[in-house]
């Protein structure tokens, strides 16, 4: 039978993930947020109740647990300044208190894996929540996972980004520290399956995967599922966590403020030291999932998801490491853009005839020669160069060459976007679409998408940079203008066969 369930952290990524799972298992689900509006884009909202309050509120935390059987607690303040400690510790009180009064059967945690001893304050505060959930007289599950490995995770992107864009890698010391990862599937199996455990379980349990690596076999584990070269990797004394958080900031998209208490974690072995969780959870059934397996299946989420707006649109839908619209901005890729609009008296059938003519004979409405030099470099260094052409001067239908473009997706009248196939260091998109603006005349939208692979793909994007303002500004401009020429051709030509037919 399903039970009441109240998931705090519902817009986080583990959180956001667990949501639909536990639907999907029969529960009633209610969600905690700060912010309703982050929910609003999610597949999963119309399936439970969201109530607004914050941890730190008595009053609204009291509302939430009414009636609640099992409560997740997934939040935490990683990357928050001030004394995150406190207030961590202030949020896990109230919680544990008005868990008791509302008499919550279950509370399930989600911590972290850590050594004995002296801990950063990261992992400290972590397991002091674990703490004061455990003393709450609800029986809890404190879960103490070591690094999650999932598209869009935190630790996932670290090693992915630093390893796409370094060569060589200089390392903090850390690097050799021995780490226990699990794949995000794994971490919601046993999150699902702790709302049946029996009332006397009361403690905490490590969750790890079959793997114990070194963080640089990790980084090269992720090289070889990538199809990169494996990195030589200094360990270096002199990187402190600051300085390495600094490098980490420089090199991958996630931020400082984050940065900062991962490696602060990382100074020390997280593996774990038992696995109890066995004799309550059995392993799913086709066992743990391993550190390769696990990067090998977020990657394939990735190259599901082609272009950033169809990320929550992958071909695996609802799988554990797709991203959400409630991840981190920075999850995911490393986006470069370069967007056109421009409004033009021209209807958006004269517009949307330009568009789909577009390449070929035709050209691309913009500085030729550049277009010409870059298909000759790409025939040189064997791609398809741009010579290509087209199958049908006036159509085009998904699938089709263009060029050294291929046809990606089309919505006849409105929208076409392009997949390169030139030999580029990452992937790149051309996005041209029109819409009415409402007065007879139409809004066109041009947008360039590159996702550079490695510190060559950086590179590549700044070194063509100067040349947008010329390529696709004047593109924008041109298609536009001859839509406007093409219409006022139409309109001569309609006048002329209408003063013939007056004539007869």
């Amino acid at each position: 039978m399903g039970k009441r369930i109240l998931v705090t952290g519902a817009t986080g990524y583990i959180g956001g993930r667990l949501v639909p799972r536990l639907v999907a298992a029969g529960h009633q689900v209610r969600v905690l947020v700060r912010d309703p509006g982050k929910l609003s884009d999610v597949p999963w909202v119309r399936q439970v109740e969201v109530v607004t309050g914050d941890l730190g509120d008595a009053a609204s935390v009291a509302s939430a647990v009414a009636g609640i059987d099992v409560l997740y607690y997934l939040v935490h303040s990683m990357g928050a300044k001030g004394d995150f400690e406190r207030a961590e510790s202030l949020a896990a009180t109230t919680v544990a208190v008005a868990a008791k009064h509302a008499g919550v059967t279950r509370i399930i945690y989600l911590g972290g894996l850590h050594p004995r001893g002296a801990l950063s304050p990261h992992l400290r505060s972590r397991a002091e929540v674990g703490r004061i959930l455990l003393d709450s007289g609800v029986p809890t599950v404190a879960f103490q996972a070591g690094v999650v490995i999932g598209s869009g995770s935190t630790s996932f992107e670290m090693v992915r980004h630093l390893t796409d864009v370094l060569p060589y890698m200089p390392a903090p010391k850390w690097v050799r520290n021995f780490i226990q990862p699990i794949a995000i599937r794994d971490v919601l199996y046993y999150l699902v399956e702790a709302a049946d455990l029996p009332p006397d379980v009361n403690r905490t349990f490590d969750i790890g995967g079959p793997d114990v690596l070194r963080y640089g076999q990790m980084m090269n584990g992720y090289a070889i599922e990538a199809g990169l070269k494996q990195r030589p990797i200094a360990a270096l004394p002199v990187l402190t966590p600051w300085l390495a958080s600094q490098w980490v900031n420089l090199v991958t998209p996630i931020p400082r403020d984050l940065a900062i208490p991962i490696i602060a974690s990382l100074q020390y072995d997280c593996v774990a030291h038992e696995h109890d969780v066995e004799r309550y959870i059995p392993d799913p059934d086709d066992g743990l999932t391993d550190y390769r397996t696990s990067v090998r299946l977020a990657l394939e989420r990735m190259r599901d998801g082609a272009v950033e707006t169809s990320w929550q649109d992958s071909a695996v839908r609802g799988a554990p490491s797709d991203l959400l619209p409630s991840d981190p901005e920075w999850s995911g890729h490393t986006v470069f853009t370069d967007l056109r609009e421009i409004h033009t008296t021209a209807a958006p059938p004269a517009v949307w005839r330009v568009i789909e003519g577009i390449g070929g004979d035709n050209g691309w409405y913009s500085f030729p020669l550049a277009w010409a030099v870059r298909g000759w470099v790409d025939k040189a260094v064997g791609g398809v160069g741009l010579r290509r052409g087209r199958r049908n001067a006036a159509h085009l239908n998904t699938g089709d060459a263009l060029d050294f473009w291929r046809v990606e997706e089309l919505r006849r009248g409105s929208f076409l976007r392009l997949r390169a196939e030139m030999k580029v260091p990452g992937g790149a998109w051309l996005e041209l679409s029109v819409t009415p603006d409402g007065l007879g005349g139409s809004h066109y939208r041009q947008r360039a998408v590159f996702f550079p692979q490695g510190l060559g793909g950086r590179l590549y994007w700044f070194s063509v940079l100067p040349f947008h303002g010329a390529i696709f500004a004047g593109m924008a401009r041109k298609i536009t203008r001859t839509a406007e020429t093409q219409l006022a051709v139409d309109v001569r030509q309609h006048r002329r066969e209408g003063a013939g037919r007056a004539r007869v």
